[in-house]
């Protein structure tokens, strides 16, 4: 892990999409906020994305794609960015991780912050 990476600090809030999801259609939405917090004393921009989904039946999606939600944001030190996004599922549980690619924009250094696993479970899940 690169310094710069080290000082990224990536905060995940899971939620169940009752309102959105249709379990008797096997359709069971999530969302999930993303807090990037950037402790560096360095600029950095988010350039990409990667996740790797894991449903409760063991189906495995990966996802990649240039920046979140639209955005290629610039986070300054001590700044945060946040933003709100969606995985529809098969099955009521899976699990999310990935990374994103980043850059040190002074330097044009590109680095990448590793997203930790975190849980997605519907209603009653307890495994």
């Amino acid at each position: 892990m690169s310094e710069l990476a080290a000082t990224v600090h990536v905060d995940v809030e899971p939620a169940y999409r009752a309102d959105e999801s249709s379990p008797g259609e096997q359709r069971f939405v999530f969302s999930y906020t993303i807090t990037i917090h950037n402790r560096s004393t360095r600029t950095m921009q988010l350039l990409a994305r990667y996740w790797k989904i894991t449903q409760g039946n063991g189906k495995v999606q990966e996802v990649r794609g240039k920046g979140v939600v639209g955005e290629q944001p610039v986070i300054a030190p001590g700044q945060v960015f946040r933003y709100t996004s969606r995985a529809v599922l098969e099955r009521p549980v899976g699990v999310m991780e990935g990374a994103y690619t980043c850059i040190e924009t002074a330097a044009q250094r590109p680095f990448d912050v590793a997203i930790a696993p975190f849980r997605l479970a519907g209603p009653n899940q307890v495994h």
